[in-house]
């Protein structure tokens, strides 16, 4: 009983910070825009061309979660675990569910839970799974950087190739 008003205050608290906090999430358009909505996605990655090959399934992106695999937990860190994982899908099929959000708010919530989620999972784990699960991390976000590097070179080679306008 008591864990569950525990969870409730956290659930209220992330909801006020993410609704309130950014109040560009809780605006509801009346009109329309004088110019179009800036997307904080990335912009879309070209896929390499095998990826369009029947059978051949695409790269797909790394994620915190991969961060933990393979790790060997005991039956107490597996049963916080499975706990925590399980309080975090009670958590976004209510958000999923709730009608009163709009898609962008939905999306800020369930980001916002899975932070959590990781959060909670990481304290459970010893400090050696943590300072492997942290290596894991850091070679994850220097692969992203080298990435990203690769595709602003790939961009401003196009820019240059690309031959001048005629005069007209």
């Amino acid at each position: 009983m008591d864990e569950n008003r525990i969870a409730k205050r956290v659930a209220f608290a992330v909801a006020f910070l993410f609704l309130g906090a950014t109040p560009g999430l809780t605006r509801q358009q009346t009109g329309p825009s004088s110019s179009p909505p800036q997307s904080a996605a990335p912009a879309p990655v070209e896929t390499a061309p095998h990826a369009a090959t029947p059978g051949v399934r695409p790269r797909r992106e790394a994620t915190p979660e991969d961060d933990f695999v393979g790790l060997t937990y005991t039956d107490e860190q597996k049963a916080k675990i499975d706990k925590i994982r399980e309080t975090a899908k009670m958590r976004a099929d209510a958000i999923k569910r709730d009608e009163k959000l709009n898609p962008d708010q939905k999306q800020a919530m369930l980001d916002g839970y899975r932070r959590m989620e990781i959060k909670e999972m990481f304290g459970v784990l010893t400090p050696e799974q943590q300072a492997e699960v942290r290596k894991k991390a850091l070679a994850r976000r220097n692969a992203l950087i080298e990435e990203q590097k690769q595709l602003k070179e790939q961009q401003q080679k196009r820019q240059q190739q690309k031959p001048p306008l005629p005069p007209q």
